[in-house]
């Protein structure tokens, strides 16, 4: 369970981290994304096609019990975290498709996470005092959307202060997950000890088969390696932090801390997972930029001794 003086700091930093994303964007960003919105497009279905069903899935197979199965089909249809466009960015992937897929899986988030939380809640056998209301969602993520609104404003009138924000915004979305867990690893390494071995695989699981998934789907519908590969960050990485404040707004006592648990692990191990993949990524991403440079100065060579021969 987490203490009133963290759920207290945990909205104050949700606040802040979506203003930072707002900051990141301008209206303007909107318009030229809609003009080309595959790219967003695939990355909205692998976010809330996928994931969802895949939060649900393990749940099923792993047999978890009500309440962390009821944290995983939470964290499973959360939208996408700005932890995701810092990976993308040291991973060398499409970082302004990132920021858009993050920015516009939040503001629709209002909508389909009540309604995929009802829907896999109810398929998975949730009831009672495990279920959480859609309403509850439904306003944290109106009431984070205000930020997000003041960010454009402030990107809008004044350009240096809107990046510093982003800037910070960023920075304190790996702060939120590594406060979580400072704080509240200490107080359950116990329960950590005594948690049986579906429980990692669920909590470890989800994200790398997000990220695979996510990938493969966007390179079936055409996006190239490198825009799957953000697509596939985007997918994997979901809003730990916003998890964790809505199930602290909608439970208390034991029954917080057992739904909480998946959701405080994930963003343990999502951290870790998404770094490994992220140093692979950008091997990958690497090779192939040499590879281009490689056959654009033999193509140049080749034009050069055309004349020539």
């Amino acid at each position: 369970m987490l203490t009133e003086l963290e759920t207290t700091l945990l909205g104050v930093m949700m606040m802040v981290i979506m203003l930072g994303m707002g900051s990141s964007m301008t209206y303007r960003d909107f318009l030229i994304a809609f003009r080309r919105p595959k790219g967003i497009l695939v990355g909205l279905l692998s976010q809330y096609l996928i994931m969802p069903f895949l939060g649900y899935a393990l749940a099923l197979l792993l047999g978890l019990p009500p309440a962390m199965a009821a944290g995983l089909i939470l964290i499973a249809c959360m939208p996408g975290g700005t932890t995701s466009n810092v990976f993308t960015y040291f991973s060398k992937g499409v970082l302004a498709l990132s920021i858009m897929m993050t920015t516009v899986s939040t503001l629709v988030a209002v909508v389909t996470v009540p309604l995929l939380l009802s829907f896999y809640g109810g398929l998975a056998g949730l009831s009672g005092d495990y279920v959480i209301p859609a309403g509850n969602v439904a306003q944290v993520l109106v009431v984070l959307l205000v930020p997000t609104v003041i960010g454009m404003g402030l990107r809008k009138l004044n350009a240096n202060i809107g990046a510093t924000i982003e800037l910070i915004g960023s920075m304190l979305g790996v702060a939120v997950i590594l406060f979580l867990i400072g704080s509240w690893v200490p107080r359950n390494y116990q329960m950590l000890l005594d948690t049986g071995f579906p429980v990692y695989v669920a909590t470890i699981g989800i994200g790398l088969m997000g990220m695979l998934l996510g990938y493969w789907l966007a390179r079936g519908l055409g996006q190239d390696s490198n825009r799957a590969r953000t697509i596939s960050l985007e997918t994997g990485i979901q809003n730990g932090p916003l998890a964790v404040l809505i199930i602290t707004l909608t439970f208390s006592g034991t029954m917080q801390q057992e739904v909480l648990f998946i959701p405080i692990l994930y963003s343990l191990f999502i951290v870790i997972t998404s770094s490994l993949i992220t140093i692979w990524y950008r091997g990958h991403a690497t090779t192939e930029a040499l590879a281009r440079d490689a056959a654009g100065r033999f193509s140049f060579d080749v034009e050069i001794k055309a004349p020539l021969s």
